[in-house]
């Protein structure tokens, strides 16, 4: 039943990364946009950028510039695959990523209902020499999945 919570559609309202000792930053910036979207199938995908970002001087999606390019891959996210809750995590199973090294592994997010938000951290993980955890919060843009029978 819990899995039927997570089906729909849900844009980023906030991403934000706290260190060990309390210090917050914003790493696509204080209003990023994006989506999340799980389905009665098992499938998920997430995309989210930096509201911020930069246009290439190109048109021509292939002719960025070298710093072009680094600029719009650090300020972007994006990957999908399957999905299974358990207990008090969703498992994303990754297999399309932008970051290569993601593809083929699992992404665990700890989650939390609030009416219509929805809650994803991470354990904490390695940054420098200390350790950060990322907190995404999404709002529910789309209804759950209805059950017939």
């Amino acid at each position: 039943m819990t899995q039927m919570k997570f089906i729909g559609t849900w844009r980023l309202v906030s991403c934000r990364w706290v260190d060990d000792d309390g210090r917050v930053t914003y790493p696509y910036g204080r209003s990023p946009v994006g989506y999340l979207i799980y389905t009665d199938t098992g499938h998920m995908a997430v995309n989210f950028m930096s509201s911020q970002r930069r246009r290439f001087a190109s048109e021509n999606v292939r002719q960025g510039t070298p710093e072009e390019e680094r600029a719009a891959k650090k300020s972007y996210q994006a990957y999908s695959g399957r999905y299974e809750v358990r207990d008090d995590r969703v498992i994303h199973h990754v297999e399309v990523s932008l970051f290569p090294n993601w593809v083929g592994r699992e992404q665990e997010r700890f989650y939390e209902f609030a009416g219509d938000r929805l809650c994803l951290s991470t354990e904490p993980l390695p940054h420098g020499k200390t350790h950060q955890i990322a907190h995404l919060e999404w709002e529910r843009v789309s209804p759950a999945a209805e059950t017939t029978g």
